[in-house]
């Protein structure tokens, strides 16, 4: 038998493999039961207006603060991690590696609880500003790196023309190597928009009002007074809802980086 053949037959078995097991799903599922648990009209129209005013609001509020926190913070600690300084480069260092290497709920649970004890004061905003500066902290640490990347992928000719002009380094980082590193980092940078989006799910751990609820403690609290799914459906349709256009944003712009490259 050909290759050509074989491929063919095995592309095809894969495909009906793959529509065998679907169609087995759909037949033994109890869909009756998935709509009455997870999909009560009912009980999704007394979710709103607040899912959108209170829940959604405060995820997407919760988010840019995050992102332009961590945002400055990475800029500061790349310009740090690349510095001649030693002192500066070590300190850069430590900061993304421990930021990086903890799990972000406990970052966000120290911020809240164990930061406000050691120290005898609260941040500014209560538990859920603490747990946001948390989440600013984690935020910076991935930035940092992703920003270093985009500085260094800048060719050294870019400096070098600027230097010979008679711009200081400080101009020429500020004026020619930043804007084009950004211009280079866009797509990751817009990855972890997304994913911060998704982390702001685990500000639950600080606590918080009716009034700073996000979507998953939200939907969580209404599937726990309600006894049904559907407020949890509900909250994960809004998330794709803001995560699915800006993934495709993102191939976007990888596509188009890859066809100026």
């Amino acid at each position: 038998m050909r290759l050509t053949t074989r491929r063919r037959l095995t592309r095809i078995g894969l495909y009906v493999l793959f529509f065998a097991v679907l169609a087995t799903v759909a037949v033994l599922a109890d869909w009756e039961r998935i709509a009455s648990q997870f999909f009560q009209w009912d009980i999704a129209r007394d979710q709103f207006p607040q899912i959108i005013t209170i829940a959604l609001k405060n995820t997407v509020l919760f988010t840019l603060i995050a992102f332009v926190g961590g945002l400055l913070l990475g800029i500061v600690f790349a310009l740090m991690k690349l510095s001649s300084v030693g002192p500066y480069r070590w300190f850069a260092t430590a900061w993304i590696e421990l930021f990086r290497g903890l799990p972000a709920l406990l970052t966000i649970f120290a911020m809240a609880y164990v930061v406000p004890i050691a120290l005898g004061f609260r941040l500014p905003g209560g538990n859920v500003g603490a747990g946001l500066v948390g989440l600013i902290f984690v935020a910076s640490a991935y930035m940092a790196e992703v920003i270093r990347a985009g500085i260094q992928a800048v060719p050294r000719g870019q400096n070098e023309a600027a230097r010979s002009l008679g711009m200081s380094p400080a101009t020429t980082m500020m004026r020619i190597v930043l804007p084009q590193g950004f211009r280079i980092i866009i797509p990751p940078l817009t990855n972890e928009f997304v994913l911060l989006l998704k982390d702001t799910s685990l500000l639950f751990i600080a606590g918080s009002t009716v009034l700073t609820k996000e979507l998953t403690t939200f939907a969580r609290d209404g599937q726990t007074t309600t006894g049904n799914g559907t407020p949890l459906v509900m909250g994960a349709m809004l998330y794709l809802l803001i995560t699915i256009p800006l993934t495709r944003l993102v191939a976007v712009l990888e596509r188009r980086m890859a066809r100026g490259r």
